[in-house]
């Protein structure tokens, strides 16, 4: 099966029975323990658990592999970023130093350092991976209807479900348009060289860029047309009534951004700290 990327995926398994809503306040839920601890065994734990979420749902890996790879490439550059601006963040969050190697001048590798880089990488393979399961299991209009009922205004809810709605939309129009090109002669294989890749680019970009604006129009004067935003509510096809799932689903979020917050804040900090015996050097 052919996948497109960041596309609905209609699949038959547990987490595509749950309703967006549910999946929505979990996704909250999750993402705001992820992003408030710095706990290390929290981190692990909730890892494991997307891991067996993920597999759970039967999304395919290759469906998300482009953005993934992308989120490896982004996360190696944060993290060199991160090394550059502050090499010494975990010296001061743990209070302790600990030199594993001196590079240059104040550059100096501290274990402090690597475990505080490492706690934010795990932070990031613990929320992403999970964030695109919900986009691709989770139907556009109901995604819609999720940001309604949780308090969204129908208007922003309907802008994002058109925007997912159009991803697809935008990768067909750019394969047909890659296809005119070549038809045309011009020569986009992998056995072509960059630099001509790039400057062939704008014959890319420019009438993708056309047809969006185009269609992007048609969906305005449609949308004006039937009246939509003159009233204060509106009703949605895709929306669904809670479950006892659902209901399970929420529930356990809870506890466990219950449960991760007593964790994390037992000692009073974000931040667990592994470094509890003599620091050696000044810092």
């Amino acid at each position: 099966m052919k996948y497109k990327i960041l596309s609905y995926i209609d699949l038959e398994s547990p987490i595509h029975r749950l309703t967006g809503a549910a999946k929505l306040i979990c996704l909250i839920l999750w993402s705001l323990t992820t992003m408030i601890t710095y706990d290390t065994r929290i981190l692990v734990v909730m890892f494991t658990l997307g891991i067996i979420i993920f597999h759970f749902s039967k999304v395919e890996f290759r469906s998300i592999s482009l953005v993934i790879y992308l989120f490896l490439l982004f996360l190696f550059i944060n993290n060199i970023a991160i090394f550059i601006f502050e090499p010494m963040q975990g010296v001061k969050i743990y209070h302790t130093k600990h030199p594993i190697h001196h590079i240059i001048g104040h550059y100096t590798l501290t274990a402090e350092q690597l475990f505080y880089q490492a706690n934010l990488t795990l932070k990031y393979f613990t929320i992403i991976p999970l964030a695109l399961l919900f986009i691709v299991s989770t139907h556009p209009s109901e995604f819609a209807a999720s940001l309604n009922k949780i308090g969204v205004s129908y208007r922003i809810s309907y802008a994002v479900s058109l925007a997912l709605r159009y991803i697809p939309d935008i990768q067909r129009d750019y394969q047909n348009i890659i296809l005119a090109q070549q038809a045309r002669g011009i020569d986009l294989s992998k056995k072509q060289k960059l630099t001509k890749k790039i400057r062939y680019a704008s014959s890319i970009l420019m009438p993708l860029i056309f047809s969006s604006l185009n269609r992007i129009e048609t969906i305005s004067a449609a949308m004006e047309l039937r009246g939509f935003g003159s009233q204060k509510r509106r009703s949605w096809f895709h929306e669904r009534p809670f479950t006892k799932s659902d209901y399970l689903a929420i529930m356990l979020s809870v506890l466990l951004f219950v449960i991760s917050m007593l964790i994390t804040f037992w000692d009073g900090s974000r931040f667990y700290n592994p470094f509890t015996y003599p620091a050696k050097g000044n810092f």
